[in-house]
């Protein structure tokens, strides 16, 4: 069975708005500039970028910003402390949404 997801697709991705380059340059400027030294670090950024990778299940960005956070200087304590805080903010937001559950609970008069 092939896989969903093939490691090859992250060195084709600059391709994927052949038929649109114009938007696809855009793009491609815009995420760069992002991923520029700023107010943060070229490193921090990657290390942001990997909790949100993780937040959101891509595993292209999973791949990608594993290798682009230990290449800009990250370290396999400093990764692991950015996904445990992805994975704090998105448990805290998954409770959160209980308080609907105790609302409308309460509405039912239990």
């Amino acid at each position: 069975m092939s896989e969903y997801y093939k490691h090859d697709h992250l060195t084709g991705f600059g391709g994927v708005a052949a038929a649109s380059p114009e938007l696809g340059k855009k793009f491609f400027d815009w995420y760069s500039a992002v991923f520029a030294e700023g107010a943060l670090s070229e490193r921090e950024k990657c290390l942001i970028a990997l909790a949100v990778a993780h937040t959101v299940q891509c595993p292209y960005c999973i791949d990608a910003y594993t290798g682009e956070s230990l290449a800009k200087g990250a370290d396999l304590e400093q990764m692991t402390e950015a996904l445990m805080v992805a994975t704090a903010i998105r448990g805290g937001a998954t409770l959160v949404h209980g308080m609907q559950m105790l609302e409308k609970a309460k509405q039912l008069g239990v």
